[in-house]
């Protein structure tokens, strides 16, 4: 396989993870960055683009649920608001996060920025913990 085609997969793995579905990009990055070291900084890019994509559109599925009744515990999101989403890289409650932001109808463009900077930081120590 390919540089182009492993960061391919990369992208389509770390999109998928950070959906509803389950899965886990770190293994694909870790494969990535073993077969191809020199493409550190596309993997990483590429790795949290995916990654926070699949983020918006579990936060856009949120966006879209109705909003009935308010829950206790997703109105806790609402006091700390979108940078609460620098953790929504982190194994079930992620998912989790994005969603509940989308049905609280946080900003969007907040919610991008906090999901990224979260999601960049996480594949950053990956990579730093192969070196």
């Amino acid at each position: 396989m390919s540089d182009t085609a492993s960061l391919i997969s990369l992208f389509i793995s770390s999109f998928l993870a950070a959906t509803l579905l389950p899965g886990g990009s770190e293994a694909a990055l870790f494969a990535v960055l073993k077969a191809y070291p020199e493409t550190l900084w596309y993997a990483l890019i590429i790795a949290s683009i995916g990654n926070t994509l699949g983020g918006m559109v579990t936060f856009g599925m949120g966006w879209l649920l109705p909003q009935t009744q308010q829950l206790k515990h997703v109105e806790k999101l609402r006091r700390y608001g979108t940078p609460a989403l620098l953790l929504a890289w982190a194994p079930l409650i992620g998912d989790a996060l994005c969603l509940a932001a989308g049905w609280l109808r946080l900003n969007p463009w907040q919610a991008v920025l906090f999901m990224a900077i979260g999601k960049f930081a996480r594949y950053g120590l990956i990579a730093l913990a192969m070196w």
